[in-house]
């Protein structure tokens, strides 16, 4: 498919579109961000040291933003943060809540006959 063809009648809008790939970086420009998201984190911007971690992919980071999000009870943010890092040890106790969640709301209209 030409990208190019199909973003051509846009022309002129203004919308954002999302790319996957990350930032090419080499491992002293990292080392610097990683060390201001830390100073960022450490300073309570929770949100903007979210940011530089992704762009880095810093998994210590990443885990930090998601135990932050996790005590603030903000799960699904906290997941994804998790498994971004990844790290499964985390991720997996809020998949199997989540999973149960989904399944009480599932049955919650199930009607259990009185004996």
């Amino acid at each position: 498919m030409d990208y190019k063809k199909v973003f051509e009648k846009f022309d002129g809008e203004s919308f954002f579109v999302k790319t996957t790939g990350r930032t090419a970086l080499d491992a002293s420009q990292k080392a610097v961000l990683n060390r201001k998201g830390n100073t960022i984190f450490n300073n309570g911007d929770i949100e903007g040291a979210k940011r530089i971690f992704i762009t880095t992919g810093y998994s210590d980071g990443l885990v930090r933003i998601g135990d932050a999000y996790k005590a603030q009870g903000r799960l699904l943010d906290a997941l994804k943060m998790y498994w971004q890092a990844p790290d499964k040890t985390k991720a997996e106790p809020i998949i199997m809540q989540l999973s149960r969640l989904l399944q009480d709301l599932m049955h919650e209209d199930e009607v259990v006959p009185n004996e």
